[in-house]
């Protein structure tokens, strides 16, 4: 779920090139990755292409309604792996755009961590494979909050927050839950009245003169570190991805999951239904569940990794806030509530009035 969406060159070549028409014999040898931007790393994917002689071919989307339209458009036929989060899951499923695991192939199953081996987004973990999880919560500028409240309130009381520049994020979900956590109807609530409140919250938040926009995970922390904006909301492993590249302009920003509660996501690996190589995309599931491999992929990518047998393997900054919660924070978090029918057509009404008006 992180969207880190630092454009890569690469971006529109690829995923242009696997729209174009039907995989050709010559094509046999490739594995089509569909996966978020900087979300990889590619001595993950040298190791897994020396071993089985493949060349794998990555493409980028940076939100879940993009992979998703892509996938409607002929995509379930181009790609072999796609890496969609929790609350996507079962959308996915009911469509039919993805197809069951063949677990007599996937030999280090095993190393999933209890907790993720029969999830409530995917009962049985029949269809998808945990690829790494984490949270979201609010970064801000401690020199212009010295003094920041632990709260959601930090961006949705006008109080607390007179006057200075901050940002929402773009997924509705994520926004919606966050409102909802700040009224006290919990970060995954579904009771349509509760939702009625928090996009009235929004609304009124969104006509705040000091209101920037909604800015995803990545380019909200840009924004903080040229002053954009004071604050707004990211993922814990963007967070500290850029952090640990530029250490000195984070100096002064901090992340902090609210006490009122935030988002747990976990994002997966699922096959789509008329993937064009599923024996091959199979053994890169896999590949990425062995310990070491898994260790390797969370430790370049700084995100929390599901795999019991790569925990010790990971680095010390894994294991501790802001990547690994406290057990007080841990306490607060939800997952987003996955919707469907009459559920999520009303949402995303409630959700399109609040970006519109």
């Amino acid at each position: 779920m992180p969207t880190t969406t630092i454009t890569k060159s690469l971006f529109v070549a690829l995923a242009g090139g696997l729209l174009a028409g039907p995989v050709s014999a010559q094509e046999e040898n490739k594995l089509y990755l569909f996966n978020w931007t900087e979300y990889m790393d590619p001595a993950v994917i040298q190791a897994f292409e020396d071993q089985y002689d493949v060349e794998v071919v990555e493409s980028y989307y940076n939100s879940l309604p993009e992979m998703t339209a892509k996938l409607n458009a002929g995509g379930v036929s181009q790609y072999d792996i796609i890496v969609p989060s929790n609350y996507y899951v079962p959308r996915l499923i009911q469509s039919g755009l993805v197809q069951p695991l063949d677990k007599s192939k996937l030999s280090n199953l095993d190393n999933v961590m209890t907790e993720f081996a029969d999830p409530a987004y995917d009962p049985g973990a029949q269809y998808s494979v945990p690829y790494q999880w984490g949270t979201s919560g609010i970064v801000y500028d401690t020199d212009t909050f010295p003094d920041a409240p632990k709260s959601w309130s930090l961006l949705f009381d006008s109080d607390v927050n007179p006057d200075q520049p901050f940002a929402l994020m773009g997924d509705g979900q994520v926004t919606m839950g966050a409102a909802c956590a700040y009224l006290g109807n919990g970060y995954d609530c579904d009771d349509p009245e509760a939702w009625q409140a928090a996009a009235r919250l929004l609304l009124d938040t969104k006509h705040r003169a000091t209101f920037s926009g909604f800015t995803d995970g990545t380019p909200v922390l840009q924004q903080i570190q040229r002053g954009v904006v004071r604050a707004g909301v990211s993922y814990n492993g963007d967070y500290l991805q850029q952090k640990q590249e530029n250490p000195e302009a984070f100096e002064h920003i901090a992340f902090m999951i609210p006490d009122e509660g935030t988002e747990m996501w976990v994002d997966t690996m699922m096959i789509p239904a008329e993937a064009p190589h599923p024996t091959l995309a199979h053994q890169f599931i896999d590949f990425v569940l062995d310990a070491e491999i898994g260790a390797q992929l969370s430790n370049y990518i700084y995100y929390a990794s599901p795999n019991r047998a790569a925990q010790p393997m990971l680095d010390t900054v894994l294991t501790e806030p802001p990547v690994l919660p406290t057990d007080s924070d841990r306490a607060r978090l939800a997952f987003t509530p996955s919707l469907d029918g009459q559920n999520l057509q009303h949402f995303q009404q409630l959700w399109s009035e609040v970006q519109s008006r």
